[in-house]
């Protein structure tokens, strides 16, 4: 029989089949092949993933998002109770929330697809009406103080502003192109040229804030501060030396406060203590500890029933925590994480100048953020009054941290690489492309190199 014909009721494989050799045991499986290069390949495939250009742009658009639209559900679900006490609907705090995240989704939209010369000419008249809002605050009958805070304006009705927030927006927006500007004319290696007027503004806004007893705000807007001295290359004595002056006016302003001094002595708190003076702290931690591992269901928390004060606002994780469980705050942690690393990605491959502080800025502000009011929420930080960025109650607090993250947005499609991605992703109609020429009411015809049909 020819070596070539096959056997009657035999697979061509079959017969291939015969022709190899088996590994023998114990032998090492050839390169390629095993667990162990289908990890290799599967992380080679995630790198890959992780560096395209578009990365950081889903990354801050996705995170933000999930973080709004969770934030929403969790707002709904830890304010409803307070709402029915004040008699009040259920979803009263909810659809504030849901007008301010829409207003805050434009604004985000917008700042999106502006162009970087036009959020840098916007910075000087968004600094000067910050600050003068922030002096109306101040001006008897004008300004409101809720909980011992003077920081608020009313718009009518049930509608109020926390100028300070926007201060936060100012303080990134016009510091960027205040240290751009004096970085392309080789101006910053200089000490005054760093710290002036970039340290006496913030300074003043700091000032204002604190002449209404904000002193959370104020801790964000020196992280900023911070944040953009050590973009534009401080000098490590010089940072050190302006740290410490701004740590030792911190440490004063707790020591002649007795009701700061009382939050600073409820950290690591496991009982109320005399006269409740740890509450808060200690059913936060409460709320926390009685989630478990999944929670005890959307809806189904117990401290939100008079026990947590500021359920919706400062304390949102803590219900978050009680009702979603350990996995509902890691998520949390892990859009926040996301959201940061998306933030730091920009700052760093950028090369405009301006895009670097200012996406810097703003990536200070929000992980700052988040950091001080989930650490307070924890035990681990005196309670500072921040709320959540992105999650918590608060209009006044959402829009300017949704404009931001439209900043962020829109340097992350400035990047050359992005821009280009974005640019082959559009749709192309029309005879440019296909050589195809519509017109209405006649046949499609194919346009010819000379013109003629």
């Amino acid at each position: 029989m020819p070596a070539k014909q096959m056997l009657p009721g035999r697979r061509p494989s079959a017969v291939k089949a015969q022709g190899r050799k088996r590994p023998a045991v114990g032998s090492k499986r050839p390169a390629g092949r095993g667990p162990l290069a289908g990890l290799r390949r599967t992380q080679r495939q995630l790198q890959k993933a992780w560096d395209r250009p578009l990365t950081a742009y889903y990354l801050i658009f996705g995170s933000s998002l999930l973080i709004t639209v969770l934030g929403l559900v969790m707002v709904y679900s830890a304010s409803m109770i307070k709402a029915l006490q004040l008699g009040l609907g259920d979803a009263y705090f909810f659809k504030k929330q849901f007008l301010a995240a829409l207003i805050g989704g434009v604004l985000l939209l917008v700042a999106s697809r502006m162009p970087v010369k036009l959020h840098r000419a916007l910075s000087y008249p968004v600094l000067a009406g910050t600050l003068f809002l922030m002096v109306l605050v101040q001006v008897p009958g004008i300004g409101v103080s809720i909980n011992g805070n003077q920081n608020w304006i009313s718009l009518g009705g049930p509608f109020m502003l926390q100028p300070s927030e926007f201060g936060k927006l100012a303080l990134i927006l016009w510091g960027a192109d205040l240290l751009a500007r004096k970085g392309d004319k080789g101006l910053l290696s200089q000490w005054k040229h760093l710290l002036v007027p970039l340290v006496p503004v913030a300074f003043l806004l700091l000032g204002l804030i604190m002449l209404g007893g904000d002193m959370g705000t104020a801790m964000i807007l020196g992280a900023i501060l911070f944040g953009l001295l050590w973009l534009a290359g401080a000098p490590t004595r010089m940072f050190v030396g302006v740290l410490a002056f701004a740590g030792a006016i911190v440490a004063l302003l707790i020591k002649t406060s007795p009701h700061r001094m009382d939050r600073l002595e409820c950290l690591g708190a496991t009982e109320p203590g005399k006269n409740d003076l740890c509450w808060q702290a200690v059913h936060g931690i409460y709320a926390l500890a009685s989630g478990g591992w999944f929670g005890s269901g959307l809806g189904a928390s117990v401290e939100k029933w008079g026990q947590l004060p500021e359920a919706h606002t400062d304390f949102i994780f803590a219900i978050t925590g009680e009702e979603l469980g350990l996995a509902g705050t890691l998520s949390v942690l892990a859009l926040f994480a996301a959201l940061g690393y998306a933030g730091i990605r920009v700052a760093g491959r950028t090369e405009d100048s301006f895009v670097r502080f200012a996406a810097g800025g703003v990536t200070t502000w929000i992980t700052a953020q988040a950091v001080i009011n989930i650490g307070a929420v924890l035990g681990l930080l005196p309670i500072a009054g921040v709320p959540l960025p992105l999650f918590s109650y608060g209009g006044s607090a959402l829009l300017p941290t949704m404009f931001a993250v439209g900043l962020l947005i829109a340097f992350a499609r400035e990047e050359p690489a992005a821009r280009a991605a974005l640019a082959m992703r559009q749709p192309k109609t029309g005879w440019r492309r296909t050589g195809v020429r519509w017109k209405s009411m006649r046949r499609r015809v194919k346009k010819r190199p000379s013109g003629e049909r």
